[in-house]
């Protein structure tokens, strides 16, 4: 009988492929579901490929713009009313995030476009350092391990900020008629951790 064997690697790749389809767009594998990539720098690849669904959402991604500008909604449109940076991130004197974004989400009672207001008492855009959008998922993956791109965190305080921090904890309760980031904040935790353990391996 005629046998088609596939390389380690593709044969790694084939079955990431086929569990992401049977997935919801709205699970995140726990980190033990990729126990079965023998090789350590493909599971790590793996780890980092699933936590990567929670790095390039809009939810995160819409702060961590390429330039001066915040995004807004799922389809990551130009923030209204615009809005600059400015200095620490907080927007400009007379046109402060903090305007418009309170210290918690905030629900219309009348009608609008949008059902809620974000809020948060540290709201406010990334470092220009931080900026994520229009990478790739490995450009993020390697600046997230740079402390001079990352707010300077050794990959022990990077885990510490994406497990507990309590405003990337918003991405999970964004507000009435935003969609939250995948899963929860304790898998990508877990996440983080494991793929740390695992090599920190970058696509």
């Amino acid at each position: 009988m005629h046998r088609c064997l596939l390389p380690a690697g593709a044969a790694v790749l084939f079955l990431m492929a086929a569990a992401t389809q049977a997935q919801s767009p709205r699970d995140l594998r726990e980190p033990g579901s990729f126990a079965g990539i023998t090789n350590g720098q493909a599971r790590s690849l793996a780890l980092f490929g699933e936590l990567a669904k929670v790095l390039m959402h809009p939810r995160c991604m819409n702060c961590h713009p390429a330039d001066d500008t915040p995004t807004q909604g799922n389809d990551m449109h130009a923030h209204w009313p615009p809005v600059t940076r400015g200095d620490n991130g907080g927007g400009a004197p007379g046109n402060s995030c903090g305007a418009c974004h309170t210290e918690a989400n905030y629900t219309l009672i009348e009608r609008a476009s949008y059902r809620s207001i974000p809020g948060h008492p540290r709201w406010g855009t990334a470092p220009i350092e931080m900026a994520w959008q229009g990478k790739s998922v490995g450009d993020i993956c390697r600046q997230i391990k740079d402390p001079q791109r990352n707010g300077g965190r050794s990959l022990e305080l990077l885990h510490e900020h994406l497990a507990k921090d309590d405003l990337v904890a918003w991405g999970w309760n964004p507000g009435e008629g935003r969609e939250p980031v995948p899963g929860t904040q304790r898998i990508l935790g877990e996440l983080i951790k494991a793929w740390i353990d695992s090599g920190a391996a970058c696509p």
